[in-house]
């Protein structure tokens, strides 16, 4: 999925819409997890991996910002 270099080029924008897509799919994962349907379990990791690394560098910008 994204890199850490990728987030780090990447717009505010397209960071929270692509934390909005990850967020879209990481609740769908967890509906295919529940009902028995998910072919791949490493899946909801790397989502949930990256949905860290943005929020991270969405911190780490603010703080930037404000100082």
């Amino acid at each position: 999925m994204a890199k850490q270099d990728d987030i780090k080029v990447a717009t505010d924008d397209q960071l929270s819409t692509q934390l909005s897509e990850l967020k879209r799919e990481q609740f769908n994962l967890r509906f295919q997890s529940a009902t028995g349907q998910l072919e791949k379990p490493s899946r909801v990791r790397e989502v949930r991996r990256t949905i860290a690394r943005i929020k991270t560098a969405q911190t780490a910008r603010a703080a930037s910002a404000s100082k």
